[in-house]
């Protein structure tokens, strides 16, 4: 019998943290809201700080696409636009952490990703640096 525990994940590889960073900041910096969202489970968690700064929830964490849809149709309406330059990938059991450059904003950023059995974001987290 196969040990599950050591069956290889397809995000626990090097190729897919690489693509799946790339394709990531593509799709932000080309502000195309679905194509982000195609990353995601439909019930997915997001928590950062930038939720509770904007009002959108005191725990700074917001549950499902329809509800990180809107909060994140702010930021991708934003003036000037977002811009991300990718830094850093990581690979951890089950996750990715990127460190990226808001460019925009002027500050570095570790968002972190963890993934359900068919390699969508079931979890992701923003975690925020000083402006530069």
């Amino acid at each position: 019998m196969t040990d599950p525990t050591s069956v290889p994940r397809p995000w626990s590889s090097t190729d897919f943290a690489t693509a799946f960073a790339l394709e990531w900041l593509d799709a932000w910096n080309s502000h195309d809201l679905p194509r982000i969202l195609s990353h995601y489970r439909d019930d997915f968690e997001m928590s950062s700080p930038l939720i509770i700064e904007r009002g959108r929830s005191p725990d700074g964490v917001l549950r499902g696409k329809a509800a990180i849809a809107e909060y994140w149709k702010i930021g991708l309406a934003a003036q000037p636009p977002l811009r991300f330059e990718l830094i850093e990938v990581f690979r951890g059991v089950g996750m990715i952490c990127l460190l990226y450059r808001n460019v925009t904003r002027h500050r570095r950023v570790i968002e972190w990703f963890r993934f359900d059995e068919a390699g969508l974001v079931s979890h992701a987290a923003g975690i925020y640096g000083e402006p530069e």
